[in-house]
């Protein structure tokens, strides 16, 4: 099949961050097909060039794919690489998530320009998220706290994290990123899951790619079992919530034992208000799972939260 192939093109976009993952990619399949040559190419989204509101604002993360989505209908690209929590739950029309590789740290983490734990931090300090998922934890938490919204990629994130003279006391942002680039040296502090539930599919790749057999036979080795189950079920949470990134819902499934153990929860912008579900199911029931314990969410005050929040 991989014969009359002799050029696979992946797609990226240009942060620093989101071309390591293409690279990794790109390294990974090279290992596999080492007859098939490798070009990648930066295109650029909306959501990369409007850096100055908050993302629920301008539309969403679909203002990250919808570039890389058009090029791979069109044949300009074979693959495009993204960060899954990135990704939209509403299928793409004609294109599949062809891999989802092992998953990286799943935790989010503390960049303090003190150098101070969230905890030792004075009354009123501010912390900068892009999330209202991390908002609404970190005041739940932490209600001593403010939070302020935040854009721009990691570098520039840490960068205005730890600007004596910037607005944020600390910031808070995915632990991957940050351990994928190579800047452990700026992390304050990781935060516990039971304070901080990741955003489903957090710290997990998608390779997108046109849904036929030639490329998705390519992508066949990367793809990671284990890993497709979990963020399946916690993606099927958020999709059964309805929600988006405008949305304070968080997800974390594993494989244990042969079950599928997933946690959910739905946070009120202000952190006063909690819905926790948990439950369990075969692997091969993860979609089933994540959409059962969306409904149980709903029944148990997810329904107003969510009703507050639109």
């Amino acid at each position: 099949m991989t014969e009359q192939l002799t050029t696979l093109r992946l797609g990226t976009r240009g942060s620093t961050l989101a071309r390591w993952q293409t690279d990794y990619i790109a390294a990974q399949l090279a290992t596999r097909w080492p007859g098939v040559a490798i070009e990648v190419d930066i295109l650029y989204t909306q959501g990369d060039h409007i850096l100055d509101k908050p993302l629920p604002l301008i539309g969403g993360k679909g203002l990250f794919t919808a570039e890389l989505e058009a090029a791979l209908r069109s044949g300009a690209i074979d693959l495009a690489v993204h960060s899954l929590k990135d990704l939209p739950t509403e299928p793409a029309p004609g294109i599949v998530v062809g891999a989802i590789p092992a998953r990286g740290d799943v935790h989010d983490v503390v960049v303090s320009r003190s150098r101070q734990p969230l905890a030792a931090l004075p009354p009123g300090a501010v912390v900068g998220t892009s999330s209202r998922r991390r908002a609404a934890q970190l005041l739940h938490a932490y209600p001593h706290l403010r939070t302020a919204d935040i854009r721009g990629n990691v570098d520039t994130r840490i960068r205005k994290a730890l600007d004596p003279d910037g607005p944020y006391d600390a910031i808070v942002l995915a632990a991957a990123g940050v351990e994928r680039l190579a800047r452990n040296d700026a992390i304050t502090e990781t935060l516990p899951l039971d304070l901080m539930l990741p955003a489903p599919g957090q710290g997990a790749l998608a390779v997108q790619c046109r849904d036929e057999a030639w490329l998705l036979h390519l992508l066949r080795p990367l793809d990671d079992a284990a890993t497709r189950a979990a963020v399946t079920a916690e993606r099927a949470f958020l999709n059964g919530l309805g929600g988006g990134c405008a949305v304070p819902v968080a997800a974390h499934a594993v494989i244990g034992q042969g079950r599928l153990h997933l946690r959910g929860r739905v946070a009120a912008f202000d952190g006063r208000n909690f819905v926790d579900v948990a439950g369990d199911a075969a692997p091969e029931d993860a979609a089933a799972l994540g959409a059962a314990l969306a409904s149980q969410a709903l029944s148990q005050g997810a329904a107003q939260i969510l009703r507050e929040a639109a």
